[in-house]
């Protein structure tokens, strides 16, 4: 189960994040039951989070908190104000952009990393395998 919350008070990206992580939850098999929460929020917010837990005192466009809880894979924020710059800058939909980063932090929650070349290019093959069966492309 995915919860929603929207603190930037932008459009509604409910249905398409919802679909998303309906198929990313079947893709890496996991149940149903299990919830993730995607929280949307504001440059600033990102920042403060970024600085607080990373100690990097920058925006950042994603950032995932794993929970330790059964049946919570944890927390996932995005700042949709850096996805949409980074979308004009990858050349893009929008749309494309915030589904990647939040398979990415679902990813992460998951235990996925990219600290190396090689878990790197797995990670992003599972990335761009959900997103390609949702017909999300560049």
């Amino acid at each position: 189960m995915t919860n929603i919350i929207n603190q930037c008070n932008e459009e509604n990206y409910d249905p398409l994040l919802k679909k998303v992580m309906k198929k990313a939850f079947k893709m890496q098999s996991v149940p149903k039951k299990t919830t993730i929460n995607i929280i949307l929020v504001t440059n600033a917010k990102m920042r403060e989070l970024n600085r607080t837990f990373r100690n990097t005192d920058a925006v950042t466009d994603v950032l995932t908190f794993p929970s330790e809880i059964e049946e919570e894979l944890g927390d996932v924020f995005i700042a949709p104000y850096v996805a949409m710059e980074q979308a004009r800058a990858y050349g893009h939909g929008f749309k494309r952009e915030l589904a990647f980063l939040a398979i990415h932090g679902f990813l992460h929650a998951l235990g996925f990393t990219h600290d190396t070349e090689e878990k790197e290019t797995m990670m992003f093959n599972v990335q761009e395998n959900i997103l390609d069966t949702l017909k999300i492309r560049r």
